[in-house]
Order: C-alpha cells, then structure tokens, then sequence
C-alpha cells in the first residue's frame, strides 16, 4: 500500500511514519506539509491511503479533498475532535486525536486493513460540508484553486448537473445539486425561492407581484429573479412578513 503524510507539523508526520515502521507492506511515498502540496501528491502518486490533519496553511484538509476526484482512504490526525462524527459519517477509516499513542495508532490501522477499500467517495460530501460551515466555498476556476467567502454570495442557480455561483467577480460552477446548497447553508441567510435560484437575504431590497400567485425578487445588485408560490412563503418567513 502507498501512503502520504498531509500535516503541517513536522513533529506529527515524524510521529505517524515512525509509528508505520510496524507496518513494512505500507510505503511513505511522499510527506506533505499544506493541502496545496498534498493534493499535488496525491494526483501524481495515487495512494492508497493518508493520513490527514484538518486545521493547515492555506486550504484545510477536508477542502483538500473536496478537490480531489477519487479520494483515497484517510485517517485523520488533528487536535480538534469536534470535526470527529463528521469524518465518520463519512466512513472515513479512523479519526486520531493528537497527542495519540502507539496503542491508538496500531488499532487504526487494523481497523483500516480489516475493511480496506479503494476509495471512499463519501468523503468529499463532508469536504464540502464543512467547507460551507466554515463560511467559504472552495472551486477550480481555469484550473486555479478560487475559496469565495458565503458573504460574497449574490445568488445560486442550477445549471445541468452544476450549481453555478454567482458573485461580484463572476460566476463560478460546482459540481453539487441545489438540494444540497439548499441544506448546507444557513437559511437564514440563504432561501430557496425557487427550483433554481437560491438568494443571499441580505440582497433583497424589494418584491413585486409579477402574475397571479408568482412574484419576483430584486437584488440590490439590480439583478430579478423570479420567485415561486413556495418561495414566497419561504421568503415571508425568514423576512418576517
């Protein structure tokens, strides 16, 4: 088995490679110290496994592996346990709380060999998960790593199997469906007023009555979207009207 070391503390991946001497069928191919270079690592080397602290420099390990296609299994290594039923719900193969002992370790990787797969594409669902309750979207743009804070959100809108993301510097596509935006951002902030448009509140400076029963809803960006029968009541709702 291939395996990469993604931590930014030079302690913790000295910590993780001298505890997989044990285990001489499991190569250390490359160790990494940021997401950036992870991801890099990943693509070229194609692991079977690694091991991935969560709080780096620059992107974070769970928008990592939203950037990667077909994921390979992870134990996470962080000394933050409140991302732990997260990493789980995803089927991630273990989650180690730093400072974590040999003992901890060597029941990690048993478990992982017990029921060792390929890939666990499920992981990205919290990748992305946790990337939206951190308040940030993270996208490729022409091949370019783009993170757009939620704040900087005009709207959403479907398109085809993509949600395209509309903000003041242009808009930008993501391979998730409305259904999911819709359940991962604050609806509060974010309200669902039709099929296909989700809208930031903090635009809305007015609605119109556009037909019998269907309204449209005007951004201050000067942007009119149309709002369906229960939209509107979404809209009356977080609005208070």
């Amino acid at each position: 088995m291939k395996a990469i070391i993604i931590d930014d503390e030079p302690l913790a991946r000295m910590m993780v490679k001298e505890y997989l001497q044990a285990y001489p069928h499991i190569e250390v191919v490359q160790e990494c110290s940021d997401g950036f270079e992870g991801m890099k690592a990943i693509q070229q080397h194609q692991p079977d496994l690694i091991f991935l602290d969560i709080q780096m420099p620059k992107i974070n390990g769970f928008e990592m592996l939203e950037l990667i296609d077909n994921p390979p299994q992870v134990i996470f290594t962080t000394a933050f346990e409140e991302y732990a039923i997260k990493a789980f719900d995803a089927h991630a193969a273990d989650y180690l709380l730093k400072p974590f002992s040999k003992e901890r370790f060597d029941k990690a990787m048993q478990k992982l060999l017990q029921q060792h797969t390929t890939v666990v594409p499920e992981v990205v669902e919290t990748a992305m998960q946790s990337t939206l309750q951190s308040n940030r979207i993270v996208v490729k743009d022409n091949g370019k790593i783009k993170i757009i804070p939620v704040t900087q959100v005009h709207y959403l809108e479907a398109a085809d199997d993509y949600v395209k993301i509309i903000t003041a510097a242009g808009h930008f596509l993501k391979k998730k469906t409305m259904q999911y935006f819709e359940d991962s951002l604050s609806p509060e902030e974010f309200i669902r007023i039709h099929r296909s448009y989700i809208i930031n509140a903090q635009l809305i400076t007015r609605i119109d009555l556009h037909e019998k029963d269907s309204h449209l809803v005007l951004l201050t960006t000067g942007q009119r979207l149309p709002v369906s029968k229960a939209g509107y009541a979404k809209l009356k709702e977080v609005l208070g009207i």
